[in-house]
């Protein structure tokens, strides 16, 4: 429901479906259990092209439209929540170049992405088809503004220092997209933002996040140690690196909600295929009126959650096609709506089962220890909150 594709478009979800289905959703308990990226899976769905679809066509992508793009990280996330964020954090990585970038970089950073660079198969490296985006700080969370990563200018290079931490993809991408101070006095209007590769000597990762839900991502801190990168790494102009970010959270914020869309429907639908089996009283519990219609209220949610992120596309492309960037609002109401969805429908999903969804017999409980990161990563529905309410206060 919610997405009308055509044959062609179908090709690419399907492909992201059986993937999903046939080789990771086998291993995903077992991974889950311990915490552990499966780097092989991830490596097939580069492969495949999975980390590529961002990437315009004539920078070596395959030109797949944005509902495209969202209905396979759906049908990703309703097999493996992390699994799909580290596939669509690859995108993520890439925006702030597609939204500043000379022709050149865009060339150079989507080469690491698709398959064109040899050798990125280590953790030295990184992996072929991954990128990160570098934005959080211990002390720069939701405050974005307050990260203290440095780059100061010296001849023809940059030197960076400082540290970004809860980065996904850490250990996977073989590149970086980088926010650093150029100009501490001047607050937000002193970030840079820059191209960095993950093999630069003075680049290290800290430690691993041992995280709640989506444990089969990679969450980690990036360490920049005297890193030293060439001027052309510069992403843009000097001090417009903070609105460089901003834009792509807004470009960025639709994913997540797609994601949040498919991890609730799979807990509906672990839900319904219970209340199907279950007898109480002589019947399937589905007979009975309260669970009907708390399923009932389960599919609207989702199915409104999903029109948001439709409602976003559509807004998205018809302020490309005036020259506008007027998407805030919408990008930052489909990820709050569907963060917050995701996490009561997961809820819902283990009320209907009983016993059996706190047991980790069945999923529903790791759905909903995933779900909750939705409310949190790429601004917290609390900011995500601001920025609509921003929106009313300016409206006439």
């Amino acid at each position: 429901m919610g997405y009308i594709l055509n044959e062609e478009q179908m090709e690419t979800v399907n492909l992201a479906k059986d993937f999903a289905n046939k080789s990771v959703k086998p291993i995903v308990a077992e991974y889950d259990r311990e915490g552990k990226m499966p780097i092989d899976l991830y490596q097939q769905a580069a492969e495949m092209g999975l980390t590529a679809l961002e990437i315009p066509e004539e920078f070596g992508g395959y030109g797949v439209d944005y509902y495209t793009i969202l209905a396979a990280y759906e049908e990703l996330a309703k097999v493996d929540g992390g699994f799909a964020t580290g596939v669509a954090a690859a995108g993520l990585g890439l925006k702030p170049v597609l939204i500043a970038g000379t022709p050149e970089q865009k060339t150079y950073f989507a080469s690491f992405l698709n398959g064109d660079r040899e050798g990125l198969d280590s953790p030295e490296t990184g992996y072929s088809g991954y990128a990160a985006f570098c934005l959080t700080e211990a002390d720069a969370g939701s405050d974005a503004a307050a990260g203290k990563t440095t780059a100061v200018k010296k001849g023809d290079e940059y030197i960076i220092n400082g540290s970004k931490c809860f980065i996904t993809n850490a250990a996977l991408a073989s590149v970086y997209t980088v926010f650093a101070l150029t100009d501490k006095s001047k607050g937000t209007k002193g970030i840079s933002a820059f191209i960095v590769e993950r093999d630069r000597e003075g680049v290290s990762l800290g430690a691993e996040e041992d995280k709640m839900g989506i444990r089969l991502s990679n969450t980690a801190t990036v360490n920049f140690d005297d890193v030293h990168v060439p001027a052309d790494h510069l992403l843009g102009q000097e001090g417009k690196g903070f609105i460089y970010a901003m834009q792509t959270l807004d470009m960025a914020r639709p994913s997540i909600a797609a994601l949040a869309c498919g991890t609730a429907q799979r807990a509906l639908d672990e839900a319904v295929a219970y209340a199907k089996q279950r007898v109480t009283f002589g019947k399937p519990i589905i007979a009975h009126q309260a669970i009907l219609f708390k399923l009932a209220d389960m599919d609207i949610q989702v199915e409104v959650a999903r029109s948001s992120v439709i409602n976003y596309v559509n807004k998205y492309y018809d302020c490309k096609k005036k020259g506008n960037r007027n998407f805030s609002r919408e990008a930052a109401i489909c990820k709050c709506y569907a963060g917050d969805m995701s996490v009561q429908v997961c809820l819902d999903a283990i009320q209907i089962l009983g016993g059996y969804g706190y047991s980790r017999e069945y999923p529903v409980e790791k759905l909903l220890r995933d779900a909750k990161i939705y409310q949190i990563y790429e601004g917290t529905n609390e900011v995500q909150r601001m920025v609509i309410g921003g929106a009313l206060a300016k409206s006439k």
